[in-house]
């Protein structure tokens, strides 16, 4: 069975929301849309405090190359554009907006039926894929249509479809495809269109047959797609670990997957593309895992963006007892939250409600040298070695000792017999690498 060669573990799976069907969450009474839902620039606001919206409505246009548009996920009125605090825990500016019904443009085609004709051009799939706001949505939220466009003198050879879902709990992309493999196809054949290549393959690890067989069914009718089963391996979710697993190729340091030959898209990207090239639908909601050992109904919900994750809780039966953290994303590389009211966004896969016995960390001990973290460390760097150099502010050395090829999965954190922090001081360390690497330019 098909995985990647360097490092890897596997916790827990933990997927108690699986095979759930996708529900359709309430609509908030008001929507806090965030302007920074992408990596990269955040967009820049093009309607002001009373303006009438309906849902589609563009109200933030991209505020610089790397950067995507944001549509209006509800319709209302704009109450106010202020900062509030994000999941990161720091204020950042926000369209906020008074619900009124669910009015929507009427560009947009809300019919179920399946369109399998792709019409638009290359150029006009980009086009819309960048009216629409489209960015990853596996976690990384690189805008799209950046993405789908190669620098000068890099062609792509093969995409690749990340439906892994290896982080434990979530379960969103797994339902999605049991309920959409359809429209996911189409939304293939749109990629595969806008970056001109004639193979694909889509990588889904073996814990989930029932999306492997459906998936492989259809697909026998769509030539140049193929659906490759994976060992159960974890981070087989990241980029790099997907092209090993896949094609055999190693991402060179630093580099990029078109280096390699190729480019990697989410399955849920792949289902939004094709809502926006053949219905017209900018990234206005998703599917998101609420989930924990102890919450009532462990669900997956269609919610719009801007949602308070506060009622996406309380519409799976409220918060336990017992919670003694809340994890936007999954455990590995989820980080906690300040408080309940933040917004969803375009980012947002999972919430997991973690019971207070598992929230709390263990006392941490002095490192005994066992070498278990560089033995799972997916990208072949030493955990320890980077956590002791940031600890003595050594930055030359740590960017030496590639910090910044760290993908912070967080293997070596989770396989420490001694309870160190290896993650956390890792990537405190690659804040501070990174803005001295950016001085220099």
């Amino acid at each position: 069975m098909k995985t990647f060669k360097i490092g890897g573990i596997h916790p827990a799976e933990n997927k108690f929301s699986a095979h759930q069907k996708i529900q359709t969450a309430p609509l908030p009474k008001q929507a806090v849309v965030m302007l920074g839902q992408n990596l990269g620039a955040p967009a820049v606001a093009v309607v002001e405090k009373g303006a009438e919206v309906k849902v589609g409505t563009l109200i933030a246009k991209a505020g610089g190359f790397v950067s995507a548009n944001v549509h209006s996920p509800v319709s209302g009125k704009v109450a106010k554009i202020d900062e509030v605090v994000d999941a990161s825990g720091y204020k950042r500016p926000a369209i906020i907006i008074d619900v009124e019904g669910d009015e929507w443009e009427s560009r947009i085609d809300r019919s179920e039926d399946l369109v399998k004709d792709i019409s638009a051009s290359k150029e006009d799939i980009l086009a819309k894929i960048a009216d629409a706001g489209l960015v990853g949505l596996g976690g990384a939220t690189f805008p799209t249509h950046i993405k789908l466009s190669p620098p000068p003198g890099k062609k792509a050879e093969v995409l690749i479809i990340n439906a892994v879902e290896c982080e434990p709990y979530l379960t969103s992309d797994h339902q999605l495809m049991l309920e959409k493999s359809g429209e996911i196809l189409v939304g293939i054949r749109i990629l595969m269109k806008a970056i001109g290549v004639t193979r694909a393959i889509v990588g889904i690890e073996n814990n989930k047959p029932d999306a492997i067989a459906l998936m492989q069914k259809l697909a026998q009718n769509e030539l140049g797609i193929e659906i490759c089963p994976l060992k159960v391996q974890y981070p087989q979710g990241g980029e790099k670990q997907l092209i090993d697993a896949t094609i055999g190729r190693q991402v060179p340091s630093g580099a990029l997957p078109i280096e390699v030959g190729a480019v990697v898209q989410n399955v849920g990207t792949a289902f939004a593309v094709y809502e926006a090239v053949q219905k017209n639908k900018p990234l206005i909601e998703r599917i998101i895992t609420i989930t924990g050992k102890s919450i009532e109904k462990p669900s997956n919900l269609l919610a719009r963006i801007g949602t308070p994750l506060s009622e996406l809780i309380d519409f799976c039966g409220g918060l336990p007892e017992d919670t003694g953290k809340v994890i936007g994303g999954g455990p590995m590389m989820g980080k906690a939250l300040l408080n309940l009211e933040v917004p969803m966004t375009k980012g947002s896969s999972g919430l997991l409600i973690m019971p207070s016995l598992e929230a709390e960390r263990e006392k941490m001990r002095n490192c005994i040298r066992c070498a278990k973290c560089v033995n799972v460390c997916c990208m072949g760097v030493e955990p320890y070695l980077l956590m002791s150099l940031v600890e003595n502010e050594m930055w030359t050395e740590a960017e030496a000792a590639h910090i910044m090829d760290c993908v912070e999965c967080g293997s070596c954190s989770f396989t420490c017999p001694a309870a160190r922090p290896l993650l956390d001081y890792v990537r405190l360390g690659k804040n501070k690498v990174g803005a001295i690497i950016r001085s220099r330019k």
